[in-house]
């Protein structure tokens, strides 16, 4: 405790300063390094730091705690002996501190887990006999996080018609410390309002002390509402405090308000399926939307005006009528009307539109399916159609567009003419709503025919026994039959790609007697007949006859060159015969020798002598007969 007199003791320590300094062998002065704050988590241990600087042989060290009510009870002390001993630690009083406090072997006062009723003022006082007394003091600050934001919006329908400011929604921000500061945020953005009531929006504040000593903090926001806040969000924000300057925050959720306010305006519409320019399909399910923009939503009235009187057609909260099966009866003009007392009598509560159910009826046709005309003759056909709005027609063939309008003309009929003919009809306004009506025209006529001529394969002309293939086409109603003048023709077929035309081929060999005759073709119908005559020119004979001629006019005229070459041959030795020689000894007067030199040519010899064995020979004379 602090000594009775206090001023006595501070002249009494004044002089003995005065004193030791005059002798130079006095000790120091003590002095304490003590931290002035100490800041700390709630839970984690802390120690209080007391340092006596200098060498001091005995001294006592005291920890006080400074009470709120000014008292200075003293928690803990240790004393040193002598220069180089222990400490001597004793605890006290912990007031009922769990856990107790304690000391350290270097007189630091220590706290295990510190709590928030730590939050004090620790003063430590050193008494060194001759060097005096110091003391200091240090603050001990605990920190804690707080739970987790929560918010409570009023759950209530809120009306923006109100000129004062509404309850908004109640912030809680519990068990933390020190107490935390509340923001509001509206859309993401802090909303500006003071503490004090003001009709355009303020917030109050109260914070409470828990058994815990923890502070929780309860902000209530207070706003005067527009019809823009309809899709406003709201949520709050805890911001506390951590040691070292640190800082946090805990967001809440968002919420958003229910806000009752008058309709100022109402839309009327026809749902899907409908066409750009409003038009409805007849059968076609429709919907027709009527909303308005009060809340909560009003009450919606459909109607039908028919000369100038209310149908009442449903009365909802959804604002929707449907139509199912649309009928060209149902046209006409419907109604909405939000029923919303609340709203300016200047609102136009009440909405119209024009209901237009587009229909197409069955196409009519002036004739059947079928239309039987004769060749080169005209007609004229009619299309008709019921439908809203007007309908469009055209004609086609085969895709082809021939004419706009309800009539088809034909003149000057051919076999071209015959196939199918379509009347399309079409809303222009009403793209996916069209019919088709179509009849087959078949034209009545003798056969056309067309023969598809061959040609020769080589040289520009047949020849005998050349194989060719021959076809014949024609068309006409009642379909021809086709025949040919010799058998073997293949049966008459449709040809494809070529409408109405019928096709029938003859294969055979060339011969004389076709090219003299030729082959024909007839296409028949009741109707008549048509005629096509196919000939060939001239028919060379085969290769194999001509070669067989060649080799006889060879054959007589070598006959014919080796009789002239005999009668040469006799003429050279001067008679009409052979002449006889002996074969040895003198040849006879007036015929000279034939030498058997080298000079002799072989070939002259043989030609003379008929060969060594060519003469017959007379008798055994010895003699030969040689040409």
């Amino acid at each position: 405790m602090e000594p009775p007199d206090a001023p006595a003791w501070a002249c009494g320590a004044l002089l003995l300063a005065v004193l030791l300094a005059a002798h130079p062998d006095a000790q120091a002065e003590v002095h304490l390094s003590v931290p002035p704050l100490v800041e700390v988590m709630r839970g984690e241990p802390v120690t209080l730091d007391c340092t006596p600087t200098g060498t001091h042989d005995h001294y006592v060290l005291e920890w006080f705690l400074t009470d709120r009510s000014g008292a200075r009870p003293r928690l803990a002390s240790a004393e040193m002996q002598g220069q180089g001993s222990e400490l001597q630690v004793t605890v006290h009083d912990s007031r009922g501190r769990s856990p107790p406090y304690q000391l350290d072997p270097w007189g630091r006062l220590v706290l295990a887990e510190a709590q928030v009723s730590d939050e004090r003022d620790y003063m430590c006082v050193v008494r060194a006999g001759a060097a005096g007394t110091a003391e200091a003091t240090a603050r001990l600050s605990v920190f804690a996080k707080p739970e987790a934001t929560e918010v409570s919006p009023n759950r209530g329908t809120l009306s923006v018609m109100e000129d004062s400011a509404q309850e908004i929604a109640t912030c809680h921000s519990r068990n933390g410390n020190p107490a935390p500061k509340i923001t509001w945020y509206r859309n993401g953005q802090p909303l500006a309002v003071p503490v004090e009531m003001n009709p355009e929006g303020y917030m109050t504040s109260r914070t409470v002390r828990e058994a815990s000593g923890l502070l929780s903090l309860m902000s209530t926001l207070y706003l005067r509402l527009r019809k823009a806040d309809r899709d406003a969000s709201f949520h709050c924000a805890a911001h506390y405090s951590l040691p070292e300057g640190r800082h946090g925050r805990l967001d809440s959720r968002t919420f958003q308000l229910t806000l009752h306010y008058p309709t100022e305006h109402v839309q009327f519409w026809v749902g899907s399926p409908s066409t750009p320019a409003g038009w409805v399909r007849e059968g076609d399910t429709v919907q027709l939307l009527c909303r308005g923009d009060g809340s909560p939503s009003p009450e919606y009235t459909l109607f039908r005006l028919q000369d100038k009187q209310e149908e009442v057609l449903n009365v909802n909260l959804e604002g929707n009528l449907t139509l199912e099966g649309v009928t060209r009866g149902q046209s006409g003009t419907y109604g909405c009307r939000v029923e919303d007392y609340d709203a300016a009598e200047d609102v136009q509560l009440s909405k119209t539109l024009e209901l237009r159910v587009a229909y197409l009826d069955p196409l009519e046709l002036s004739e059947g399916k079928e239309l039987s005309l004769p060749l080169n003759s005209s007609a004229t056909v009619n299309c008709s159609v019921q439908g809203l709005p007007t309908p469009a027609l055209r004609w086609t063939k085969d895709s082809v567009p021939l004419s706009d309008g309800p009539m088809l003309s034909l003149s000057s009929i051919t076999f071209d003419s015959n196939g199918t003919y379509v009347c399309e009809a079409s809303l222009p306004t009403v793209p996916v709503l069209s019919r088709t009506r179509n009849f087959t025209l078949l034209v009545q006529g003798s056969p056309e025919l067309k023969a598809l001529d061959t040609e020769p394969t080589a040289d520009g002309s047949w020849r005998e026994g050349d194989e060719v293939t021959l076809i014949c086409s024609a068309r006409g109603h009642p379909e021809p039959k086709l025949t040919w003048s010799q058998l073997g023709g293949s049966p008459a077929e449709r040809v494809p790609g070529r409408q109405g035309w019928v096709s029938s081929s003859l294969t055979l060999k060339v011969t004389s007697a076709l090219s003299r005759d030729g082959i024909s073709c007839e296409a028949s119908n009741p109707h008549g007949n048509a005629r096509h005559v196919f000939h060939f020119g001239t028919v060379s004979p085969q290769t194999s006859q001509a070669g067989v001629a060649v080799m006889a006019v060879a054959v007589s005229v070598g006959l014919l060159l080796l009789v002239v070459a005999v009668f040469y041959c006799m003429r050279r030795k001067g008679g009409p015969g052979c002449r006889c020689r002996r074969e040895k000894g003198a040849p006879p007067p007036g015929e000279p020798e034939l030498s058997h030199s080298g000079s002799e040519r072989p070939e002259q010899t043989g030609l003379l002598m008929g060969g060594a064995s060519g003469g017959a020979r007379g008798g055994s004379g010895g003699f030969r007969n040689e040409c």
